[in-house]
């Protein structure tokens, strides 16, 4: 072999592992059920919806995997800039009256990135979509609400940072910080776990209930219950992205 073309194997050698190493490419998921790197993706599996749900303004490129309901990823290269860009998440409707429910609750077994901003938080709604609440599990930022991502609250202190209602819930199996506002559409209710964590079981129907005792709302009925990853950023090491796993999910009730 001459030496230019040696030299210029080289050189194409070297091109491609930096391309390789930069580029902005999900995982390969070639043994999933089901992908989308679609907006409004969406895939139907054992009675819950997976979502790929890019709804923020100013997203970059998010692939959404699902082998099921209760096993699925997402890869997301999201821009290093503020507002909330996607919500990628699995949901299950529940449809009843939260009086005539027994018992509701959830588990999860998931995997996060260290970097980036954003939260794993269930979406628990009411059927008419006045009343939102939010159950962070792991997130990027302080248990008080400061930090980079923050919840939605209707009083803020002159640092910047949401001021919660209560602080040192227990409730549901776990101890929360408490904030409430509205988003201009519906009612948010946003409980923070104290001590973050990617594997739990929740108790919905208790944390809706003391919602109920407050005074914030009356017997609604419980709509959708969604858990997903609500990001703000995730451009990750040499604009890479990141990946969240969902091991294990489910929703039960009766």
């Amino acid at each position: 072999m001459n030496r230019k073309l040696t030299i210029a194997l080289a050189c194409a050698a070297i091109c491609f592992a930096a391309c390789k190493k930069n580029t902005s490419t999900p995982p390969a998921e070639v043994e999933a059920a089901w992908s989308s790197s679609a907006q409004w993706g969406t895939w139907t599996n054992g009675g819950y919806t997976l979502y790929n749900n890019i709804w923020g303004s100013g997203a970059g490129s998010q692939t959404i995997w699902a082998n099921s309901y209760s096993n699925w990823g997402i890869w997301a290269n999201h821009p290093n800039t503020g507002g909330i860009k996607s919500y990628p998440n699995c949901t299950r409707n529940v449809n009843r009256a939260l009086s005539s429910l027994n018992s509701l609750t959830s588990s999860i077994s998931v995997t996060s990135p260290s970097g980036g901003a954003w939260e794993s938080a269930y979406d628990v709604w009411d059927n008419n979509h006045q009343h939102e609440i939010m159950l962070w599990m792991n997130y990027t930022g302080n248990s008080d609400g400061s930090g980079n991502v923050k919840p939605i609250s209707y009083n803020w202190n002159s640092a910047g940072n949401p001021i919660p209602v209560y602080t040192n819930v227990s409730v549901g199996g776990a101890t929360w910080n408490v904030f409430r506002g509205n988003n201009g559409s519906n009612n948010v209710y946003s409980f923070l776990r104290t001590s973050k964590t990617n594997n739990t079981t929740v108790d919905i129907r208790a944390i809706a209930n003391y919602i109920k005792n407050l005074g914030w709302f009356g017997n609604i009925t419980v709509g959708d219950v969604q858990f997903g990853y609500e990001i703000t950023s995730s451009y990750g090491t040499n604009g890479a992205g990141l990946q969240w796993t969902t091991n294990s999910y489910s929703v039960s009730f009766n």
